[in-house]
Order: C-alpha cells, then structure tokens, then sequence
C-alpha cells in the first residue's frame, strides 16, 4: 500500500470516513486518520488518470480508498441498527434502511484489497482560482437508483459529467460499479481472496 499523496502531493481528497460527514453519522472503525491508501499499482493508475485530466483543466477529488474490513463489519452492524435513522434524509430518503444490505452495504468491500476508491471529477477555474465539482445529480453515498452509473432520472448534464469521469478512469484501466458512479476498481491490482485489516493511521 501507498499513500496517493506520495505520489500526487496536491490531490483533492475528502475522507468522508475519517469524520462523521458520512452515512453512519460517526467515524468509522479503522479510520484514525483521512488518508488514501492503495495498492501501488492502482495508485499508480490513479495518477496517471490525475495527470491527464490537469492538461483539460479537470482534477479529482478523492472520498475513498482502501477501507479496513473492520469498517465494512462496522457498515454492516449501522445496517442491522433499524432504529437508527439520523441520515435518512441525506443519504436513502426513498429506501427504507433495511434495504441497504446488499447492493448497497456489502459484508465483504472490494475496497479491503486496496485497488478500489470513490472519487468525483471536478473543473478547475482557469488562473488558479480553485476546482468546483461537476454536477453528478447526487452526493457520495447516496443510495437511491438516481446514483447508478446511467439512471434515467439523471438529467443530460449530470449523466454527461458521469461519463467523463467514467472515460477518465477507464483510460487507466479502472471499471465502475453501474449502482454508483463514484466508485471504481482497477481490477488487475486486487489479489483474489486477499482482504485488508490494517487500520488506515
């Protein structure tokens, strides 16, 4: 594993995990600290995605990487806790929490073999003035058939943004999961039947 700020020291990255902006509402177990951990070789790939998008004027903004198995056991257990509903609203307002194990809430994430991240694309404003995300038509995390990859009720500029990201990634070898647009994995960097524990410090 590498840190992918080792090798783009200036990447935009947004731990959602580390804190409690994600959809458990509480850090999770296995995150002492935001940091994105790969495998090198998909670290490597997401540089090189990070590089050809600067020459467009686009970057990246990195929510996820590797995750520790203990936070998947810990995903599970938010998922088997009916009564705790504080996200709703943000993140499954049209599901009810009991449907989310499964497509949704893995017990086991491609993300503990350190070959898969959830990222956004964003456009840089020219003259070093900042990067503003695109217009996906949800946030990270939303788990609603709005945030597949091609959902119908994405409108032409959200699911125009998604296929950028998607031809940006797939340039390096990355493959998108069809129920969230964020989320990629570079397959040739995963080791069959190998899951990671190692807390992300």
């Amino acid at each position: 594993m590498v840190d992918i700020r080792d090798l783009v020291p200036d990447i935009e990255e947004s731990i959602h995990y580390a804190g409690s902006d994600n959809f458990t509402g509480a850090p999770v177990d296995g995150y002492a600290a935001p940091r994105c951990y790969l495998r090198t070789s998909a670290a490597q790939a997401l540089q090189r995605v990070e590089t050809a998008l600067r020459k467009d004027g686009m970057r990246l903004m990195v929510w996820d990487c590797y995750r520790p198995a203990r936070a998947v056991q810990a995903f599970v257990r938010w998922a088997h806790d009916l009564a705790d509903v504080r996200t709703k609203a943000l993140h499954y307002p049209n599901l009810d929490k009991s449907a989310l194990l499964g497509d949704y809430i893995a017990p086991i994430s491609g993300h503990s073999k350190g070959a898969t991240v959830d990222l956004t694309l964003m456009r840089c404003v020219p003259g070093g003035k900042g990067c503003l995300p695109l217009d996906m038509g949800t946030d990270f995390d939303f788990f609603d058939p709005l945030a597949n990859t091609d959902s119908p009720t994405a409108t032409p500029g959200q699911r125009a943004n998604r296929q950028r990201l998607v031809k940006a990634m797939a340039a390096a070898g990355f493959v998108n999961y069809p129920q969230e647009w964020w989320h990629y994995t570079l397959p040739s960097a995963a080791e069959p039947g190998v899951i990671y524990d190692v807390p992300v410090e």
